[in-house]
């Protein structure tokens, strides 16, 4: 969905967390992930969850138990540790070409806004904290997201605190409310040329063609990444 109307920056405040029941092993594992980058690294050290035995959108409590995540339980498990330090909630939806959307945790540091991200494409994880604005962090996703059908189309902004009263944060069940709020959610359209992307999409082709793997090393501004989960370090 897109819209042409004004979007204010993300709310960036460090509000008091909640107070929720978390078991005593969550407490410990928020405890431990104090900063963005130990969640992306406890976020890189967990198996990608393929989801062989049926969907699943998990809470952060399921994605403890399980000890597996995809995007979204990710960005959903990014967001509640880090609430519990102060950072506000907030995640970052894209929507491609064919359909196949990402999705992120975002936050703003010091030095402007990063994100928080697990995927089975090695360029669509995390990004350091240097962005001026949420829509230039989107922005930096475009080459690596194309292979040989994706492409950001658009991107959106939302605070998952307006989901209240709805457990997103310790539901036993799958939290599908999440996904339609995201389907639903606005999205700026991201401005690409036509004829750029069908460029990567044969460079994309013809890597895949010669190693059989997906690339990252050859993608610019790689520097303004988080580090890679370990199945992808070996492989450029």
């Amino acid at each position: 969905m897109l819209t042409s109307q004004r979007h204010p920056l993300p709310r960036t405040d460090r509000a008091a967390p909640p107070p929720l029941p978390f078991t005593a092993a969550e407490r410990r594992l928020i405890a431990q992930l104090r900063t963005p980058a130990a969640v992306q690294r406890w976020l890189n050290a967990l198996p990608y969850n393929t989801e062989e035995q049926g969907e699943t959108l998990r809470s952060f409590r399921g994605v403890v138990r399980h000890g597996v995540a995809h995007c979204l339980e990710a960005a959903l498990s990014a967001a509640v540790i880090l609430e519990q330090h102060r950072f506000p909630p907030l995640v970052l939806s894209f929507e491609s070409i064919d359909l196949l959307d990402h999705v992120i945790y975002i936050y703003r540091g010091a030095d402007g806004w990063g994100s928080i991200a697990r995927s089975r494409d090695p360029g669509l994880h995390g990004r350091r904290p240097v962005f001026a604005t949420p829509r230039a962090l989107a922005q930096s996703y475009f080459e690596s997201y194309i292979d040989f059908t994706g492409g950001i189309t658009a991107y959106g902004v939302a605070d998952l605190r307006v989901l209240a009263p709805y457990d997103w944060r310790l539901s036993p069940k799958n939290v599908w409310k999440v996904e339609q709020f995201l389907i639903d959610l606005p999205h700026r359209r991201l401005a690409y040329s036509a004829h750029r992307t069908e460029a990567l999409r044969r460079r994309y082709a013809a890597f895949r063609e010669a190693h059989g793997y997906k690339p990252w090393k050859y993608y610019k501004g790689k520097d303004r990444w988080m580090p890679l989960p370990p199945e992808f370090a070996a492989r450029g």
